[in-house]
């Protein structure tokens, strides 16, 4: 069965995840980490996507990001396992992958959902037991968002933009949305929008990808197969 075309629109933030192959570790040192920060600026940079948000894990990444132009994103993410994959490859002396065969993404209401896809996913090394706070752990861009650290990667969304007049108001409303967890609703609506590749957002905002794109964005409803349906008239039941 051919893979379904990946949902996406120019103008649109994405959350997008890339797992190592296995579930295997992607990042050995804080060399490897900054080295894949320093690609990621520069492809970031050369095919038109605005970086708003990122973690590095030890085994995945979280980006969230708004492509310019279609097809943006796809040329990062190529870009991004190129390069990467071959300085890992060249400094520890190994060959073949080291991601998982494709990304994750879904693109992302902003006017609803942006500042929860910030929180989630600065908060993994949180959840994750790394750390007991987002500004303990140095591979995310909480410390820009949340103490004003200077981050030549970073875009600031619209969103974020609107927390205050200035950095230093908007640094401090950021701290203020940690004060309380993210909701398990709001949880699962993240992960699986993006596990599934879908969008992240209200109705309206799903009937306006919909007719940008002349795509089903809602998950479907399970339902038997018609061979599983039932004892077909005539037919006895074995069960």
């Amino acid at each position: 069965m051919p893979r379904r075309a990946r949902l996406t629109l120019p103008g649109v933030p994405h959350h997008v995840v890339q797992r190592g192959h296995n579930r295997d570790a992607t990042f050995f040192s804080d060399e490897d980490y900054q080295t894949y920060l320093d690609d990621l600026r520069q492809g970031a940079e050369r095919y038109g996507c605005a970086v708003h948000a990122y973690v590095l894990m030890t085994n995945h990444v979280h980006l969230l990001l708004t492509p310019a132009e279609p097809g943006s994103l796809s040329r990062l993410m190529r870009y991004l396992g190129s390069r990467y994959v071959h300085y890992v490859n060249y400094v520890y002396q190994r060959s073949g992958t080291l991601w998982e065969g494709r990304f994750k993404s879904c693109m992302v209401d902003a006017d609803n959902y942006l500042l929860s896809c910030y929180r989630y996913i600065e908060m993994n090394p949180v959840r994750a037991g790394m750390v007991q706070q987002p500004n303990a752990y140095r591979w995310s861009s909480y410390a820009h968002h949340a103490l004003g650290a200077t981050n030549e990667l970073i875009q600031d969304h619209p969103a974020y933009q609107a927390l205050g007049q200035t950095d230093a108001q908007q640094c401090e409303n950021y701290q203020a949305l940690f004060q309380n967890p993210l909701d398990e609703l709001t949880l699962t609506e993240i992960r699986s929008a993006l596990n599934q590749g879908l969008v992240l957002g209200t109705e309206q905002f799903k009937d306006e990808v919909e007719a940008a794109t002349a795509r089903k964005v809602r998950a479907g409803r399970p339902g038997r197969r018609k061979a599983e349906a039932g004892v077909q008239k005539g037919e006895r039941s074995c069960l």
